[in-house]
């Protein structure tokens, strides 16, 4: 069985890692970019993501570059805390929760790919323009960057794996999906400074009004983010776009007041040597994720707002599905039907949570805070926590007891 992906974010390189361990062995991603660079700030991988990726061998590697979460704790503006819950191993989990850099996580799949498929398996500067499903194969049209010139590739599954303003996706529904907005602007930075709390804490400071979201990423690298409504005096910026500049010191005035005495946030994010804004988009749930032997994956199937540390884990998710699927069915054809029967109406389900957690979720937790009644936030909290991971498949007790989707020696 011939396998294109499109795209060599996490999702994709997750796949092709997936495929390859499943005993598939014509892979070859295609990926826009010139070269593939180590960009972005922090991100987390709960425990059913690092499951994934531990059960594909990165166990070892990722416990090198991570920082393993011990704890979230929700704080109100004035610092005091509302609730706090242990992550990772420290909740009971067989697997822990990372906090890493996005670039050091797609490295480590990029060397990953390379050693197990060899270097070649991955061919920049592809710029996929339309995509068909053909028959029983799926044809890829594409521009070769370097050579400026077009190309074509033909293989019996393509997995469209290539972000949020997906061109083979918009090229298999005969238009372009429309990314939804809630009108907030995401602010992003790392800041090499020393450990807060235990020094492997979450923190997440604030109200409806704007949240900051503050953790370790490395030894003395603190990822921070904050998230308001954007300035609508301000012109349009590009939605779903993670790499717009934005002055520090702006950011900075938001926060002036959040000074405390475990952890003075103004100066953590004054003394960020970059920052980012990102107006916050995603997609409304797909009807249909399969056309033909076409499968979409990851952000191109359900970009979802950047709450609840999944949008990574999802796409990871789905990569170790589509690829058990594919060497577990009857035929090919069973697989994909099977994979979209599994991962769509999940994925969708947790788009719209991240959509109610950017809104009234943390209004309503905000207004009890703010009434002194502490205790009635942090039962709304913990009630909101259990049904996400519930959803999201980070339940403590399902996650450790579900069946694994590694496959081996099983080849079609």
């Amino acid at each position: 069985m011939s396998i294109a992906i499109i795209g060599a974010g996490v999702g994709g390189l997750t796949a092709a890692l997936s495929l390859h361990a499943a005993g598939q062995g014509d892979i070859l991603l295609l990926e826009a970019a010139r070269e593939i660079r180590d960009v972005g700030v922090g991100i987390n991988l709960p425990p059913h993501a690092v499951r994934e990726l531990s059960e594909l061998g990165l166990g070892d590697a990722l416990a090198k570059v991570g920082v393993p979460t011990k704890e979230l704790a929700y704080y109100d503006p004035r610092g005091q805390l509302i609730w706090a819950e242990p992550r990772g191993l420290d909740a009971g989990y067989k697997w822990p929760q990372y906090s890493i850099h996005r670039g050091t996580l797609q490295r480590l799949l990029v060397d990953a790919v390379h050693e197990r498929l060899g270097a070649s398996t991955i061919r920049v500067a592809q710029r996929v323009t339309g995509i068909s499903a053909t028959g029983n194969k799926a044809v890829i049209a594409a521009t070769d960057l370097i050579e400026d010139r077009p190309v074509s590739y033909t293989a019996d599954v393509a997995i469209c794996a290539d972000g949020i303003r997906s061109p083979s996706r918009d090229s298999l529904y005969g238009a372009v999906t429309p990314l939804a907005s809630n009108g907030w602007v995401m602010y992003r930075g790392v800041t090499k400074a020393g450990p807060f709390l235990s020094g492997r804490s979450m923190v997440i400071i604030g109200d409806e009004t704007q949240r900051v979201v503050v953790y370790p990423i490395a030894d003395g690298v603190i990822n921070w983010l904050l998230v308001r409504p954007k300035d609508t005096t301000r012109a349009e910026t590009e939605l779903g776009n993670w790499n717009l500049p934005v002055p520090t010191s702006v950011i900075a005035e938001f926060v002036k007041d959040y000074r405390f005495d475990w952890l003075d946030v103004h100066h953590l994010v004054s003394s960020s040597s970059e920052s980012y804004e990102y107006p916050m988009a995603d997609i409304d749930p797909l009807p249909r994720w399969i056309f033909g032997r076409c499968a979409l994956l990851g952000d191109a199937a359900h970009a979802m707002y950047p709450f609840g540390s999944n949008g990574a884990s999802q796409a990871i998710l789905d990569a170790r599905v589509l690829a058990y699927e594919l060497a577990t069915a009857a035929t090919i054809d069973d697989a994909l039907r099977a994979y979209d029967a599994q991962r769509r109406p999940v994925a969708s389900e947790v788009q719209l949570a991240n959509r109610r957690q950017a809104g009234d979720v943390m209004a309503r937790v905000s207004a009890l805070a703010r009434s002194g009644a502490h205790g009635d936030a942090k039962a709304e909290l913990q009630d909101v926590e259990r049904r996400y991971k519930q959803l999201a498949g980070f339940d403590v007790d399902a996650l450790n007891t579900r069946k694994s989707w590694s496959v081996s020696d099983v080849s079609r």
